[in-house]
């Protein structure tokens, strides 16, 4: 199959790799020639602009930063103009359903290019290893056109058709939004709970074994407590974006987002104080400033006076 891939950034580089490697006729592109350079050595070819990447291809696939840059490289660079017609367009960035349907109305729809959302979870690891689960919207008929390109990239068993056009783009924003207020919440408790005498392990353990239980402080929270590492494959300037494009769904839908907005004022706040390349969990680090203690297991203490570094 023809393929155009736009986007060459820390999962797209590798979503595109799988592409060229399972055999489809990949043309790539991205605004720095260099990070081209692995594609064009595996067999893909190099498009000088965006628009020239779409221009033969088949189906075209974006991952792009934020709603903006989508706009821009769909409508200002010409990429809608030169699909072809009958061609299908996978949007895997992190955007939202008005700004596609901007696109769609300027120009897709005029042209006959059909098109779907597809954004992804799973961090750079997930798309280095084709792991990546994606959430789906569009018509049955164009997600069964797509599958067999969604499944280079992605886990066939957690491949998800969510439901109609901007329906991908509404769960991928719900579930960042949800893992981030379960970051939140949970530091908070931890930080006034260790502040009031109770030893760390004792409170995550007695947290484990009541209805307060969750996912994140079972597994995502033990990269800080046992290697102090903040997750920064994910930059506090993209979970800051990603929180606010939900916050702007739900004023959009008349939704209101309290809750929502206070969580992604911590995090700006984060951001502010550690910087924009920070990792997504940093915001932990406010309330270990409160807490007047790093959250670390003993173990993980005791690794760290003896002068032994944390495991990786």
């Amino acid at each position: 199959m023809r393929i155009g891939f736009i986007g060459l950034g820390n999962m797209g580089g590798h979503m595109a790799r799988h592409l060229i490697q399972a055999g489809h006729q990949v043309t790539v592109h991205d605004t720095r020639p260099e990070t081209a350079a692995e594609h064009v050595a595996l067999g893909a070819a190099w498009a000088e602009t965006a628009a020239l990447c779409a221009s033969d291809a088949e189906v075209l696939v974006t991952m792009l930063p934020n709603p903006r840059i989508v706009e821009d490289v769909l409508l200002r660079g010409a990429v809608a103009e030169a699909l072809p017609a009958g061609s299908l367009w996978i949007d895997m960035s992190t955007s939202t359903p008005a700004a596609a349907d901007r696109v769609a109305a300027e120009v897709l729809d005029k042209r006959g290019v059909r098109r779907l959302d597809a954004p992804v979870s799973g961090m750079a690891h997930g798309a280095e290893a084709g792991q990546l689960q994606i959430f789906v919207g569009g018509s049955d008929t164009d997600f069964a056109a797509a599958l067999p390109v969604l499944e280079v990239m992605g886990d066939p068993d957690r491949i998800l058709h969510v439901g109609p056009l901007g329906a991908g783009y509404t769960v991928k924003l719900m579930i960042n939004l949800l893992w981030f207020t379960h970051l939140t919440a949970s530091a908070e408790v931890l930080a006034m709970g260790v502040k009031a005498g109770v030893a760390l392990d004792t409170l995550r353990n007695a947290l484990l074994a009541s209805p307060a239980a969750s996912n994140f402080l079972e597994n995502d929270i033990m990269s800080i407590l046992t290697d102090g590492d903040y997750d920064d494959s994910f930059a506090m300037a993209l979970a800051c974006k990603d929180l606010g494009l939900a916050v702007d769904l739900g004023r959009d839908i008349g939704v209101s987002t309290e809750l929502s907005a206070l969580v992604e004022q911590i995090y700006r706040r984060s951001k502010a104080q550690h910087g924009d390349l920070a990792g997504e969990m940093s915001p932990v680090r406010l309330y270990e400033s409160l807490a007047g203690q790093e959250f670390r297991l003993p173990a993980t203490k005791a690794r760290e006076e003896a002068g032994t570094p944390a495991a990786v």
